[in-house]
């Protein structure tokens, strides 16, 4: 007997084991390895013990946000300041977590909030190649690819804070540089495995710009989530009209 074939390719479900979740991550280690240490470096310098940055890194889990909490720490910023700065740096999980949740609309609650807790930039870039194609992502897999950058994480952050002794000036090595080149990485891949890459590349243009505007008004950390929010809309915009 012949089984039916998915009626379309958005049917098709993903399968994907937690070690492949891990296989997975492989490519975005070099970039958590390079930014986690900086920010090791950053936290150490910053007075923070070995203690204070593993905690910062279990808890807190973002680069951004930990860079920002250990200089307003250095500079003696008060607690509702730097919880403040954080919030409003981190606000594009809000558009991250949204665009993962409908692969998984087949999990409870409580678990599609153990899976927010720990997506980052990257895991959702990753995620968003896998989701081609398919309706569903794999519990298992996403499960293996966020803890995997969860442990990465805070090893380089471990690694930072006790070895930046050595190193007072991170930018030298070229971490600074580790994170845009894995992103660009990403969206690389993104596009080579879109049908219309034409009318991504021009979002991806309109998003560029719109960060650019929104930065020369002064939004800050804003400018991020003005640009997606904007890009998105025109993305969709033009693909319905085309």
């Amino acid at each position: 007997m012949v089984e039916a074939e998915p009626s379309s390719a958005a049917d098709v479900q993903d399968t994907a084991s937690f070690m492949q979740g891990v296989k997975d991550c492989i490519p975005t280690l070099l970039g958590y390895l390079s930014i986690g240490f900086a920010a090791g470096v950053i936290e150490m310098t910053a007075g923070l013990s070995l203690a204070e940055t593993a905690l910062l890194s279990l808890i807190l889990y973002a680069g951004s946000a930990q860079f920002i909490a250990a200089g307003m720490l250095a500079s003696n910023g008060s607690a509702t300041a730097i919880i403040f700065t954080i919030f409003f740096v981190n606000l594009r999980h809000l558009l991250l977590s949204a665009a993962v949740s409908p692969y998984f609309r087949h999990l409870t609650p409580l678990k599609n909030m153990w899976i927010g807790s720990l997506l980052t930039d990257e895991s959702f870039g990753v995620a968003m190649t896998r989701a081609i194609g398919r309706e569903r992502l794999s519990e298992r897999w996403m499960h293996g690819l966020n803890i995997t950058a969860y442990l990465n994480w805070f090893a380089a952050n471990m690694a930072g804070a006790y070895f930046g002794r050595w190193i007072t000036n991170p930018e030298r090595l070229g971490l600074d540089f580790a994170l845009p080149a894995m992103f660009i990485g990403l969206i690389v891949l993104q596009l080579v495995q879109r049908k219309n890459k034409k009318l991504h590349i021009n979002v991806a243009i309109i998003a560029v710009v719109c960060v650019i505007i929104a930065s020369m008004a002064s939004l800050g950390s804003m400018s991020i989530i003005v640009a997606a929010v904007i890009a998105a809309t025109m993305g969709v915009v033009m693909e319905r009209w085309k």
